[in-house]
């Protein structure tokens, strides 16, 4: 049994690298992600009310509606937490002393190792696909409802938008560069069933993605990536997003040479769980509006 979610919400850090990345954003969506930690400070935030007893309702309500297994809330978490789960050790021992000054990105290169860009184009198609499950599992709705989702993402805000951005900065544009959409379809096309199968994130989450083997959940990944093609490049073009405008907004808690952006990826994987964190906010807030609005 994985933790009550009262206690994934009190443990969320207020200042970590994963919350400078996620910071560092913010100028695509100037004050839209709040860092919101805490499981009474989230629902006092998400539904104004400020009377005791009804926080204690609401919080009990949102706890039981987790616990519940008929409800797909405990598999999106899963889902996020499980999509996120790299290599985090490294980074998390060896940044623990370094908030508030700047991390210097050379120290690490010789424990961080860029992914080939076919393993880290499966990464991020499977990152978006794990988004797709988690939010069919939050909205009780079959998992492969592709429309839905897409729909969905045109009224995403906050927490959830803030991660689609960071899927769209740090797992695209960082280390595959502008052309990161055409080449992500590109390499999901020319990838086989038993490329994908060796995947490890693909072994993880297998069982959730819709089809009957390999070949057709490859062909589901395909299709989900395809489906958000449209949204991603909006994001890119109304925010004139590039890999150095992206960097440069992190050379602002870590140092590291402009030629080094694969680098810079592979240490944002194992120093950062933006899925995770962002993804835990998400569930906060839709358990507690669904448990406030059935009080």
């Amino acid at each position: 049994m994985s933790k009550p979610i009262f206690e994934l919400v009190d443990e969320l850090p207020t200042n970590n690298l994963t919350v400078s990345a996620l910071r560092s954003l913010d100028f695509i969506a100037p004050g839209e992600w709040q860092n919101v930690v805490g499981f009474v400070n989230t629902i006092k935030t998400v539904t104004g009310e400020t009377d005791e007893d009804l926080i204690q309702q609401i919080g009990e309500r949102a706890i039981y509606l987790y616990n519940d297994r008929s409800q797909g809330y405990q598999r999106a978490m899963w889902l996020y937490q499980t999509v996120d789960s790299t290599d985090r050790a490294l980074g998390a021992a060896a940044l623990a002393n370094k908030v508030g000054e700047k991390v210097p990105l050379l120290g690490f290169l010789n424990r961080v190792t860029p992914k080939p860009e076919k393993a880290q184009t499966i990464d991020l198609t499977l990152k978006l696909v794990a988004e797709l499950l988690a939010f069919c599992q939050i909205n009780g709705i079959p998992g492969d409802s592709i429309g839905d989702f897409v729909a969905s993402l045109g009224e995403y805000s906050g927490e959830s938008f803030i991660r689609m951005a960071a899927l769209v900065s740090f797992d695209g544009l960082i280390p595959l560069g502008s052309g990161f959409i055409s080449r992500a379809l590109s390499t999901i096309s020319q990838t086989n069933p038993q490329e994908l199968e060796q995947n490890s994130t693909f072994q993880n989450i297998q069982n959730e993605i819709p089809g009957q083997n390999a070949a057709s959940k490859l062909n589901f990944i395909g299709e989900s990536f395809d489906s958000v093609k449209g949204w991603m490049s909006n994001l890119v073009a109304s925010n004139d997003l590039t890999p150095q405008k992206v960097a440069n907004n992190l050379q602002n808690f870590i140092d590291f040479a402009d030629d080094k952006l694969d680098y810079l990826a592979a240490f944002l994987d194992v120093s950062t769980n933006y899925y995770e964190h962002t993804g835990t906010q998400t569930l906060a807030r839709r358990l507690i509006e669904r448990a406030a609005a059935e009080i």
